[in-house]
């Protein structure tokens, strides 16, 4: 009888030091934001709403107004010349802009247009996150039907 009670305490003591073990490593949360931190709104950092990328900058515009259209904005103005797109996302408006850095580089920043940078960070992390899972994809001309 006393040994099985033996058995059982060095069981349980061999548990809750190895268990114990991993409770002494430090826990690194990721960057990723939750679901509720995404859609909720909140005074957003301005270099959260600025990104440079490794494409040309009529790729990245082309890109921009990719990812407004799978967000499903509503794309109120575009401008090409100057690089720029309008598009209203919950019921508020946000000014996607495109600027080329060199050859090779070019910058999107997307703010909102009244200046108030309380609102949800999803819209703009989301713009970024199509943009940063299609860059590979190679820019063609649709052919005319």
């Amino acid at each position: 009888m006393e040994r099985i009670d033996l058995k059982k305490l060095f069981i349980i003591s061999l548990i809750s030091v190895f268990g114990a073990g991993s409770l002494l490593l430090p826990a690194y949360a990721d960057d990723v934001m939750t679901i509720s931190t995404l859609v909720t709104p909140q005074n957003v950092d301005f270099n959260i709403c600025t990104k440079t990328y490794n494409m040309p900058a009529d790729k990245l515009f082309y890109l921009a107004m990719a990812s407004a259209n799978a967000n499903r904005f509503k794309i109120e103005e575009i401008q090409s010349k100057t690089g720029y797109i309008l598009f209203t996302a919950v019921n508020k408006q946000y000014l996607a802009s495109i600027a080329k850095v060199d050859s090779t580089h070019s910058m999107l920043k997307i703010t909102p247009t009244n200046n108030n940078y309380f609102f949800a960070p999803g819209i703009v992390l989301n713009f970024f996150k199509y943009i940063d899972i299609n860059a590979t994809a190679p820019v063609v001309t649709v052919p005319k039907v």
